[in-house]
């Protein structure tokens, strides 16, 4: 097929959950043969390796640039505008809007958009060219509000609420109009169901399981890992949650336990916040497995967020013991305690790491159990075949008969 691909990131690096997920799916629909233009609107420019990394998998990469975050425009069209703030941030794009257009003018057998908070751009000239598209929304946005929205002073809280409902108004347009929509669980598949008449399909985030089958991790380490995207609220929250509370319940019982903490922007000012020699500060490692293997277990401390979470289906996939939140496991089919430790509370949190530092035969039975689970559920040339498979419905709905699928 040949597919118009629409970002508003650049997916390389694979700094974030998002961008991973494009990434490996783009590199599996190429090698399958489709024939992929992307077309981004990135906050960062596109630099060598970046351009090494896409190029080999597309027809096609174009990127254009977005305005600075402080923008005068963007920041009276978060007051004033009708679309909420994510939509405002990369919206309002003439360039983008004049690419796109020009782009139209061509056939498309599929065009398909990521998050609707990206779709401000594209929505009338979608409508004037009567191009159908598949809208992927890896959260439910106006749901997610808590880590951000919780973040704000008490007398922002009026706009905070206008917000939340220019959000799921928004979420309700773009549903509408697209012609089918993709969730990455069943459970946010139903709840985007509730929004609108649009089909929702499902294809789930995967792992690239050959790159973590030969990790073994060292369960004697006494290291706990967390890995996190920070520029997401959600990954601040957990952070803060696991060192302010849950790492003096944990050291009370395992006063040698080490936390190691991983990811893109990771704040300079945590090393001074919490100076702890027993804290190691990771940031962004493009090659997790090497510390993974270092590791004797994965924290997955997450109170807020949506979809299913790539750090954990990766930590999984590398035979790593979790413990871990309902909602680090969201849309996830494993149990505790057979693939994982469940906890909701800071004293939990800490027993169950206690638990699985104490008993290394279960953490082991724990960790391969994961591993099982992910090998059989989440590769991603699965989750690239299920996208094939909404394309091919995509065309076979297609009103005017225009799109066929090749």
């Amino acid at each position: 097929m040949k597919v118009l691909w629409i970002l508003p990131y650049l997916p390389w690096p694979t700094s974030s959950g998002g961008k991973t997920r494009q990434y490996h799916l783009l590199r599996s629909l190429s090698a399958r043969g489709h024939r992929i233009t992307l077309l981004v609107q990135s906050k960062q420019a596109l630099d060598v390796q970046a351009r090494q990394a896409l190029e080999p998998l597309l027809e096609r990469l174009i990127v254009l640039p977005r305005r600075p975050l402080r923008h005068p425009k963007t920041l009276a069209a978060a007051l004033c505008a009708p679309w909420p703030l994510l939509a405002t941030v990369n919206g309002l794009a003439p360039a983008l809007s004049q690419r796109f257009d020009e782009l139209l003018q061509e056939h498309w057998d599929v065009v398909q958009i990521e998050h609707s908070y990206s779709f401000q751009p594209y929505a009338k000239l979608l409508r004037s060219h009567e191009q159908p598209f598949v809208l992927t929304e890896h959260n439910l946005e106006s749901s997610l509000g808590g880590a951000t929205y919780g973040r704000f002073p008490r007398w922002a809280w009026p706009l905070v609420k206008w917000d939340q409902w220019r959000c799921r108004r928004w979420e309700r347009q773009v549903f509408d109009q697209a012609q089918r929509v993709v969730a990455v669980t069943t459970a946010d598949a139903g709840r985007m169901q509730q929004l609108t008449h649009t089909p929702v399909d499902v294809v789930v985030n995967g792992v690239d399981c050959q790159s973590f089958a030969a990790v073994q991790p060292t369960l004697q380490s006494r290291r706990i890992l967390f890995v996190g995207n920070y520029e997401y609220a959600p990954n601040i929250d957990a952070v803060e949650w696991l060192l302010q509370d849950i790492a003096p319940l944990l050291w009370e019982r395992q006063p040698e336990a080490r936390l190691a903490i991983a990811g893109y922007a990771l704040p300079t000012e945590w090393a001074q916040r919490w100076p702890d020699a027993r804290i190691e500060w990771h940031g962004f490692v493009a090659e997790l497995p090497a510390l993974q293997r270092q590791c004797a277990a994965f924290v997955a401390p997450l109170r807020h967020g949506g979809g299913s979470k790539l750090k954990v289906l990766e930590a999984l996939a590398a035979g790593l013991p979790l413990v871990s939140t309902g909602q680090g496991v969201s849309g996830l089919d494993i149990v505790s305690p057979e693939h994982y430790l469940a906890a909701e509370s800071a004293q939990a949190m800490a027993e169950a790491l206690d638990q699985l530092l104490n008993s290394p035969q279960q953490a082991e039975q724990i960790g391969e159990a994961g591993r099982h689970y992910v090998r059989h559920n989440h590769d991603w040339e699965s989750a690239a075949i299920a996208l094939e498979q909404v394309y091919h419905r995509a065309c076979s709905d297609a009103a005017d008969g225009e799109a066929v699928c090749v």
